[in-house]
């Protein structure tokens, strides 16, 4: 039986592989810096976890994978490659594992976490049994990965590092495409190929699902024609500025708010018509409802049942996701951590929470998408009534002489602070607090411990009346 070793075992996209290489009955290990509740969970399924890199860990394995975060002189890197053991990256080793399989990958700057949350959702529901790999724990299923026994494998399909580009996909959804990441593609074009890239992996057999009212998807459907790929795209109906400048072949209509929530809509495709009442906010989310549904279509299953499915769908960790209720308080954890996103859910929360007091802490991702996108960030937050940013959370850079300071100094928001420490921060949020307010956490980091510390205080004190 093979043994693969995992370095970075405990990050979002290693951790799915792991689970699904242990349901599929490899022996796995894996390393990692600091232990958490994933690793517990892994090690549960039978995982050999190791706190820690040392070169001793790759002894008897025969394949190594390493997330994008490992660098070349890592021991266990150098270990391998040194008694001849194959390095791969998750690129790599994903291509090998959808093989034989109806590969469905979603791609996309914003979306695609929540899109590939959808498809494997609802295909569970339909009794597809799918096999799937997700960048969080999907709420319906309670788990970020799945081997299963059915045709279908949906995987979210990262850009990062162009992880995507190692993928075997039938079908390819593109919810949308905006610069980032800017430490792998330094420019707006290099990031704009990558996806142009993507869609040259499909088959000639194969399907591309785009969003026509997004400028860069817009970009890769005409990329696709020229390459003559079959390309299906959707759509809100009258969405602005854009009409009648490209088919949409499945539309989103009647856009109404529920009292879930989130939006209820008429799903057009194919000459059908399927009702869904979203329960995740935002009408960004509707786009991705509207994503899995034309999936859905193209593979032929039922969409009534479908549209029962996703408007069954509770969402995913750490997007929008509600943490709990306090003294009339809500607390909301959401991974936003590009100006459209934060937009976008700001949005979603005024939608949902209209007329309560709205407070926001963004806790910014990596240097170079802050200094790149800082004029942007500077007006994202618009829709929130109070802000406080955090000191910058460098993930894989090294810390550099740049603050987040700077941001703060250019934003007209009327009622921002910068409080670079997380605990500074969640201080002041006791402090200031009061019955009605709504809190959203924006971080792709660590600053979702900050809901947790203002929940624990507000759950053994009374509430401020300031």
């Amino acid at each position: 039986m093979e043994k693969v070793h995992l370095i970075g075992i405990g990050g979002s996209g290693l951790s799915a592989i792991a689970r699904l290489l242990l349901e599929r009955g490899y022996l796995v290990s894996g390393s990692d810096r600091a232990d958490s509740l994933i690793l517990s969970d892994l090690r549960s399924m039978g995982a050999d976890i190791i706190i820690g890199h040392d070169a001793k860990n790759v002894a008897g394995v025969d394949v190594v994978v390493r997330s994008s975060a490992i660098p070349d002189e890592n021991p266990e890197v150098t270990a391998a490659v040194k008694f001849g053991v194959p390095v791969l990256k998750r690129a790599e080793f994903l291509g090998k594992l959808m093989t034989g399989k109806t590969g469905i990958a979603v791609a996309g700057t914003h979306g695609k976490t929540t899109t590939t949350s959808m498809l494997a959702w609802v295909l569970t529901a339909l009794e597809q049994d799918p096999s799937y790999i997700v960048g969080g724990v999907v709420s319906n299923l309670g788990v970020n990965a799945h081997s299963g026994k059915g045709d279908c494998f949906v995987i979210e399909a990262d850009e990062y590092d162009g992880m995507f580009l190692g993928l075997k996909p039938s079908l390819e959804v593109i919810t949308n495409v905006e610069h980032d990441h800017p430490d792998c593609y330094p420019t707006a074009d290099q990031f704009q190929s990558a996806f142009e890239q993507f869609t040259d992996l499909l088959p000639p057999n194969g399907t591309l699902i785009a969003c026509a009212q997004d400028a860069g998807a817009k970009k890769v459907i005409a990329h696709a024609q020229t390459m003559n790929k079959n390309i299906e795209t959707y759509a809100i109906e009258n969405f602005t500025g854009q009409e009648g400048d490209m088919e949409i072949h499945s539309k989103a209509s009647n856009l109404v708010s529920n009292n879930k929530g989130g939006f209820s809509f008429d799903a057009e495709i194919k000459d059908q018509s399927s009702h869904v009442d979203l329960q995740v906010p935002g009408r960004h989310n509707v786009l991705n409802g509207m994503a899995c549904m034309t999936t859905i279509a193209i593979l032929k299953l039922p969409l009534d049942k479908a549209a029962r499915a996703l408007s069954d769908f509770q969402g995913v960790e750490r997007r929008f996701e509600i943490r709990g209720e306090l003294e009339g308080m809500t607390f909301i954890d959401d991974y936003a951590h590009h100006p459209t996103e934060i937009r976008a859910t700001l949005a979603a929360a005024r939608s949902r929470y209209p007329g309560r007091r709205l407070w926001v802490v963004w806790q910014p991702h990596t240097y170079s998408r802050t200094q790149l996108l800082q004029s942007q960030f500077s007006y994202a937050f618009n829709d929130a009534d109070r802000v406080i940013v955090t000191e910058i959370y460098a993930a894989r850079e090294s810390k550099q002489d740049f603050s987040a300071r700077k941001i703060v100094e250019i934003m007209a928001h009327p009622a921002v602070k910068f409080i670079p420490q997380l605990g500074e921060a969640s201080n002041y949020l006791i402090s200031h607090m009061r019955a009605g307010d709504v809190l959203l956490v924006l971080s792709a980091g660590d600053a979702n411990q900050i809901t947790q510390w203002v929940m624990d205080y507000f759950r053994n004190n009374e509430v401020n009346d300031v």
